[in-house]
């Protein structure tokens, strides 16, 4: 063999080399929504991705919230789902009820690091014995007051029920008909209102074992009860009310700007955008946590604010689980994706920002975090509590009393009738 014979036959080798090597490469698709900050992190997290595999390679789709869902419903429905998902916690009734909606991710435990996550987390994510999802990170509904305001009302924040009730009528007594303690939407009274039910009954509305509504009728009637005392004591606007300011995001409304709603109930992931359109010099600060007298639970209501998912038809569910991984518990991932996805749930993932200086620990988020943390929860939420449906009846109930189109014991028995049969469907 020549020379030239020599080296064309190595060079023929390298090429065909080369080429099985870029045909071995697995491909994977991930899918995601969120605002410009998350997918520029997110896509410098697939760059060191790549970077750690070479023989992976990732395609992001990303969009904003609006579309995303039915986007991914037209997906799983056509089995062309992406291999990793980022998916809501609520969203597991509406794909995977038997938990065979999505791949079980017990299956590549040991990739995914799976106690590196809270039991409990991890649990909220199970259907039927499988993993359907790992949280990225957790939200919970806590309180946050103007400081200036609830300063010139003159009245501490509330640390039990009643306290609440006395500061609503301290407002309109000494700030006028116009500010409230509280402004909440038909979800956060609906949720601040499972909270106070459980601390004194010890059960939750939704049936854990049914998925239907837990309470009888006359049980039904003193939830309800709970908003009407609420409204007729100032505590927050009734829904009549809130109608006349006219619809839009709550932040932006006139009356939070200045002032005149002197305080949330809301999740600990969303506050810093209500706390920002406030009229300076006014600022939010946590407030402690209502409690009966020796409740065991605090009733929170505490979920996934999201998880990562992989697809049931993934060809390269390995592959699949190591991209999750990385993006949860490698220190290359956890710095790119930052706070774009919230407080990590993942213990590597939270001690990395920490050990980085990314985690404020006097911000709102944080604190919320943080207090959520240390209550007594034994009573945890299911994907139904704030179903959307069920959501959209109960403030139909609320705004039935507040035109005066019903009472307490009608509002309960529609209630529970149309509620079951919205629960009964998603069965």
């Amino acid at each position: 063999m020549t020379n030239k014979t020599l080296l064309a036959t190595i060079t023929a080798m390298m090429l065909g080399s080369l080429s099985v090597t870029a045909y071995a490469q697995t491909e994977l698709r991930m899918s995601w929504w969120g605002g410009n900050a998350r997918h520029q992190a997110t896509l410098e997290a697939l760059k060191r991705f790549q970077d750690q595999y070479p023989d992976i390679v990732v395609k992001g789709e990303y969009t904003g919230w609006d579309g995303h869902l039915s986007r991914l419903t037209t997906q799983v429905a056509g089995n062309t789902e992406p291999d990793v998902m980022q998916t809501n916690w609520n969203w597991l009734p509406i794909f995977s009820r038997d938990g065979r909606g999505f791949y079980d991710m017990n299956n590549q435990s040991n990739i995914l690091q799976l106690n590196e996550f809270p039991t409990q987390a991890i649990n909220m994510a199970t259907v039927d014995g499988k993993v359907n999802g790992i949280p990225v990170s957790m939200t919970s509904r806590v309180f946050y007051y103007n400081q200036e305001i609830w300063s010139r009302a003159g009245v501490a924040y509330p640390t039990t029920w009643d306290d609440l009730l006395a500061a609503g009528r301290t407002f309109k007594e000494k700030l006028g008909n116009d500010h409230y303690p509280l402004v909440i939407e038909a979800r956060d009274i609906f949720a601040m209102n499972r909270s106070l039910y459980i601390q004194k009954h010890g059960k939750d509305i939704i049936n854990h074992q049914t998925n239907l509504l837990n309470l009888n009728e006359q049980e039904m009637i003193e939830f309800f009860q709970l908003y009407v005392d609420q409204i007729n004591n100032h505590v927050f606007p009734s829904t009549r009310e809130f109608s006349s300011y006219g619809k839009g995001n709550l932040y932006e409304m006139r009356p939070w700007i200045d002032g005149r709603f002197g305080g949330l109930y809301m999740w600990d992931t969303a506050v810093e955008k209500y706390a920002d359109n406030l009229q300076p010099p006014m600022s939010l600060e946590l407030g402690p946590y209502p409690m009966l007298p020796n409740a065991k639970d605090a009733g929170l209501l505490a979920r996934p604010s999201m998880m990562f998912s992989i697809g049931r038809n993934t060809k390269h569910p390995e592959a699949a689980a190591k991209l999750v991984n990385f993006l949860l518990n490698d220190p290359q991932g956890i710095e790119a994706l930052g706070l774009t996805r919230g407080i990590p749930m993942s213990q590597k993932g939270l001690s990395t920002l920490q050990a980085a200086g990314h985690i404020e620990k006097e911000s709102l988020s944080f604190l919320g975090y943080e207090q959520a943390q240390q209550l007594p929860q034994v009573v945890l939420p299911t994907t139904y509590t704030d179903n959307a449906q069920l959501m959209e009846l109960f403030s139909e109930e609320m705004q039935h009393l507040d035109y005066g189109k019903s009472n307490v014991e009608q509002a309960a028995k529609n209630f529970l009738r149309r509620g079951n049969r919205v629960l009964a469907r998603m069965n």
